[in-house]
């Protein structure tokens, strides 16, 4: 990792998430009611959660929606989910107008087309390893980790190694 490349991302504030193909693995299964249901992975969970007991707040912005995307949040204290949102540009710009943020206190993770205009407004823009390849280009990192295998806990552990709060966030758990 470069000391460009870290400099970035110690100046991140906020991590903004697409959900389906980052925060999940993309799959969607509906019930026979019609009702869908979203995979999530705990590890995942677990780092954003830590980011936001270390004064780091995560926000969701979906394209779609589903009625599991809330709870999930709640369980990771996600600041805010903005859901059936395009172009996300439009919720990325609410954002920044409602907290003071800068382009360069935001690390936007995605993974596809709908991601495209935040992933170049962002400071930090980050692909999963399962993005399109054009998402890809567009990121200054690309996770090892798939979406919703861990892509996110990876991100949220790269942010609070470089911000030097890793083990401070492990603190929680003694």
């Amino acid at each position: 990792m470069t000391k460009k490349l870290i400099s970035k991302i110690k100046k991140v504030k906020f991590l903004l998430l697409d959900v389906d193909g980052v925060l999940t693995d993309g799959r969607i299964a509906y019930d026979s009611k019609g009702e869908d249901s979203k995979f999530y992975d705990v590890h995942d969970g677990l780092g954003v959660y830590l980011l936001s007991r270390m004064g780091i707040k995560t926000i969701l912005i979906t394209a779609k929606g589903s009625k599991s995307i809330k709870p999930r949040a709640r369980d990771m204290h996600v600041e805010a989910v903005y859901q059936g949102i395009l172009p996300k540009t439009k919720a990325y710009e609410s954002i920044c107008k409602k907290y003071g943020l800068r382009n360069e206190d935001i690390c936007f993770v995605g993974d596809d087309f709908v991601d495209w205009g935040v992933m170049r407004k962002a400071g930090f823009p980050v692909a999963t390893r399962n993005a399109r390849k054009e998402i890809k280009k567009a990121a200054l990192y690309v996770t090892k980790q798939k979406g919703g295998r861990g892509a996110v806990r990876e991100v949220a552990e790269l942010i609070l190694k470089s911000k030097g709060l890793w083990k401070k966030a492990l603190e929680i758990y003694s």
